[in-house]
């Protein structure tokens, strides 16, 4: 029997959230649910809120708010990280009738039958940094993404940076059984997905729960390797000491992996690594540099960087900005550090002045921009095969564009071919010219 209701889905924050989001719709879907966007009534709101910062705090009070007030007889559902920090706020808010905590979003169904059948605001959020917890098994048959597909592989985090509070919000390490990602891989390829995009919280600790069995990071990509239909294989972050000799030269080996690597670097300055809490040094994360680059011709290296952490001098950002520029990263994101409560870099001394944060970010996003702009000129020239995507119009013309495998973006033109038929399918050519300052023409 069909269930006569309509429900409507929010995700904040990172990639692994969106997977789960998707999961719990397709929860609702195979239940009975019409799914309708968020913005349109529904009888349940679900927003999967995350707690990265204190702005990512207040969006998601604002959402499960807006939920509300789009519906005030419909059941809202706040899940995820913000809820799982702020289980006691997130009870007491007159908006929220259901809180769900990390682990427990695979329950949604059962919460909801639970609510209606008592009509009582309800809670299930786990102590999840006290009481162990085994891998939360979600599944997806299909996702938002037309050609492709992120699958979540690990969750949990050991690392405990002293800027972040996802360890808080998401517990210890704890990695998905391999056999059920080769599962839903497989399903996935079925569907028609030719490229997977492996995601975790600290995605390169995968396995390090089944040192017993023999697991870890390298065995999972290489099953997944061996997966008919699946065509490209790209990473969510990497730390830098996952990069080894023998880790770079076995992923050579495999044709499906894409040569674009995003390692999370954070600063260019030992010292301010350091107070960070991360476990590297710059000279060991340009080594790792370096091996990619001796196993993969002109890999896509990417990175993230935090700038006005606290204590950070102009001397430790200019050590930075060089670094930056010595290692040449094709893209870089940028963070003006912001302060987070509850972690112990909120605590710290020696806070950088917003106006500073601003001004270095604008230095690093214009040396980015150059260095993306340099990694791009160099594939004018080279033959390259691109996976389409999506129409877009350029200088009034409608083309198709796609990404090669260092995640270089290019288009082709339609010739009159339609672009429902050109999606999801691979085209050679070689890559003439800009067509817009990102966007080269493959022809």
């Amino acid at each position: 029997m069909k269930i006569n209701k309509k429900a409507a889905l929010h995700n904040l924050g990172c990639k692994v959230n969106a997977y789960e989001t998707e999961a719990m719709q397709q929860i609702l879907e195979n239940a009975g649910y019409e799914i309708v966007p968020f913005t349109e009534y529904a009888d349940v709101y679900v927003v999967n809120t995350c707690s990265v910062t204190n702005m990512a705090d207040r969006k998601s009070r604002q959402m499960l708010h807006k939920a509300k007030k789009m519906n005030p007889d419909a059941i809202v559902v706040g899940a995820g990280c913000y809820v799982q920090t702020k289980e006691a706020e997130a009870l007491l808010d007159d908006t929220v009738d259901i809180v769900i905590g990390n682990n427990k979003k695979h329950e949604l169904l059962s919460m909801l039958e639970a609510y209606e059948n008592d009509h009582g605001k309800c809670g299930n959020v786990i102590d999840i940094n006290h009481e162990k917890q085994e891998y939360e098994e979600m599944f997806l048959e299909r996702t938002a993404e037309h050609t492709r597909a992120f699958i979540k592989v690990q969750d949990g985090c050991n690392q405990f940076c002293s800027y972040c509070i996802i360890p808080y919000t998401r517990g210890r390490v704890r990695s998905r059984r391999p056999e059920d990602v080769e599962e839903e891989v497989k399903i996935l390829a079925e569907e028609g997905y030719k490229e997977i995009v492996l995601t975790g919280i600290h995605l390169t600790s995968y396995g390090i729960d089944f040192k017993d069995e023999g697991i870890d990071f390298l065995t999972l990509i290489k099953r997944l390797h061996a997966i008919d239909g699946i065509e490209r294989i790209r990473f969510g972050s990497l730390e830098p000491r996952v990069i080894t000799e023998t880790f770079a030269e076995e992923l050579s080996k495999l044709p499906k992996i894409c040569p674009h690597f995003h390692l999370s670097l954070q600063s260019g300055c030992d010292d301010t690594l350091k107070r960070m809490n991360r476990h590297y040094t710059c000279e060991e994360c340009a080594e790792r540099c370096a091996i990619l680059r001796k196993y993969f011709e002109n890999p896509a290296i990417t990175t993230d960087v935090i700038v006005g952490f606290p204590g950070e001098t102009d001397a430790d950002f200019e050590t930075t900005r060089e670094f930056l520029e010595k290692v040449h990263f094709y893209e870089m994101h940028v963070f003006p550090y912001s302060r987070r409560a509850g972690t112990r870099a909120d605590r710290m001394p020696d806070q950088v002045p917003e106006p500073v944060k601003k001004e270095r970010s604008a230095v690093l996003l214009k040396l980015e921009k150059k260095m993306s702009g340099e990694y791009r000129e160099s594939f004018l020239g080279t033959e390259q095969e691109i996976l389409l995507e999506e129409p877009v119009t350029i200088d009034g013309e409608v083309c198709m564009t796609g990404y090669t495998k260092e995640y270089v973006k290019a288009a082709v033109r339609l010739d009159g071919r339609d672009p429902k038929m050109l999606k999801n399918t691979f085209v050679r050519g070689t890559l003439k010219e800009f067509l817009t300052e990102e966007i080269m023409l493959l022809s």
